[in-house]
C-alpha cells in the first residue's frame, strides 16, 4: 500500500504502551485493549505503539503455547478493530505466529502494521534471531525454535516512511541504514524486551546511536517488568524515544506506563542539512550495498 506524503505535515503524536504480561492471554489482551484506550484519552496520539510479545510472556516455551496463526489470530483481530475504531495506526509490537505451510511448520516472532482502517499494512518478522550466551547470567537461544525473517520492512503514513525492526535488530547497524538509505525513512520502531542483565549496558546507547547514525526519530517499546513473577523474563523497560541528535524526547522506568512524544520532522531536514553525513560518505572508500537476493526484500 502506497501513501502520497504530505510533505505540508512536520508533526505527529507517537505513544509507546509499555505494559505487563503475564502467562494469560485474555488478560494481556484485556491490558493492550486498556493501554490502546487510555492512549487515546491521555494523548491522541497518530501512531500507537506495543511492545514485543505483548500477547504472551518473553520464552520458547510460550511461543509454542501462545503462537497464532495470521489469518486466525484473537491478538491481530483485537488490534484490528482497535485501529479502525479509533482510526490510528498501530504497531503491534511482536507476537509468536505459527506457519500453516504443512511440510514445514515454522514459527517467526512477527511485527504487525495496521492503517486507520484497521487493514495490515506491514509485517516484520525478526530477522535477527537472539542467541546469546553470557556465562552466569544469561543464555537464550530464540533459533532453536524460531525462523528468522529476510524482510527489511517499512510502512507508509500521511506524515513520512516508517522502519520497523524487532528487538535484537537494533544491534545490527546495517539494517536500519539500508531502509535509511533506500526507503528514507524519518523514524524508525523497535518493539523490544531487553533483559535486565543487556538493558542496563546497551538498551539506551543502541537506541540513540541508530538515530544518531541515521539522523532519524528512533521508538523503542518495551514490556513493563513483572516483578510479581520472579520465574518469569525479566523485561528491562525504559521505553523511551529519541530525536535525531540522540536527545531522549521521552521515557519511563520499568513499571507500567504510556511515553508520549511529537515528532518533529523539521528536525530531520535541519539536522540533515547542518550535519551532512549521509551525503559525505566516502562511497568510493566503502558502501553499503543491498542485497535483494530471492530471500532478503522489501
Amino acid at each position: 500500500m502506497s501513501l502520497n506524503i504530505n510533505s505540508n505535515i512536520n508533526k505527529f503524536k507517537i505513544a509507546l504502551c509499555q505494559l505487563k504480561v503475564v502467562d494469560n492471554k485474555f488478560s494481556n489482551l484485556k491490558n493492550v485493549e486498556k493501554f490502546i484506550n487510555n492512549s487515546i484519552q491521555k494523548g491522541n496520539p497518530d501512531i500507537i505503539v506495543l511492545p514485543e510479545f505483548f500477547n504472551c510472556p518473553m520464552g520458547l516455551s510460550y511461543v509454542i503455547k501462545y503462537s497464532e496463526e495470521e489469518h486466525n489470530s484473537e491478538s491481530l483481530n483485537l488490534i484490528s478493530s482497535l485501529a479502525k475504531k479509533n482510526q490510528k495506526y498501530i504497531v503491534a509490537g511482536s507476537i509468536p505466529i505459527k506457519d500453516t505451510n504443512p511440510i514445514k511448520k515454522s514459527y517467526y516472532n512477527s511485527s504487525f502494521i495496521f492503517d486507520r482502517k484497521g487493514e495490515i499494512i506491514a509485517r516484520h518478522n525478526k530477522i535477527h534471531l537472539f542467541d546469546i550466551d553470557i556465562p552466569g547470567k544469561m543464555t537464550f537461544k530464540e533459533s532453536s525454535l524460531l525462523s528468522a525473517g529476510n524482510n527489511y520492512t517499512y510502512f507508509e503514513t500521511e506524515f513520512c516512511k516508517i522502519g520497523i525492526g524487532i528487538c535484537y535488530d537494533i544491534r545490527f547497524p546495517e539494517y536500519c541504514q539500508i531502509l535509511k538509505k533506500e526507503k528514507n525513512i524519518d523514524l524508525m520502531i523497535y518493539p523490544a524486551a531487553f533483559s535486565t542483565t543487556t538493558g542496563p549496558m546497551h538498551w539506551e546507547l543502541l537506541a540513540r546511536s541508530r538515530a544518531l547514525d541515521n539522523n532519524i526519530h528512533l521508538a523503542i517499546c518495551s514490556p513493563a517488568r513483572n516483578t510479581e513473577n520472579p520465574n518469569i523474563y525479566q523485561c528491562y523497560g525504559f521505553s523511551s524515544i529519541y530525536d535525531p541528535f540522540a536527545k531522549c524526547l521521552a521515557t519511563t522506568s520499568y513499571e507500567e506506563d504510556i511515553v508520549f512524544a511529537e515528532i518533529d520532522l523539521q528536525l530531520n531536514r535541519d539536522i540533515e542539512s547542518q550535519i551532512p553525513t549521509l551525503k559525505q560518505k566516502r562511497n568510493d572508500l566503502y558502501e553499503l550495498k543491498l542485497n535483494l537476493s530471492e530471500k532478503a526484500k522489501f
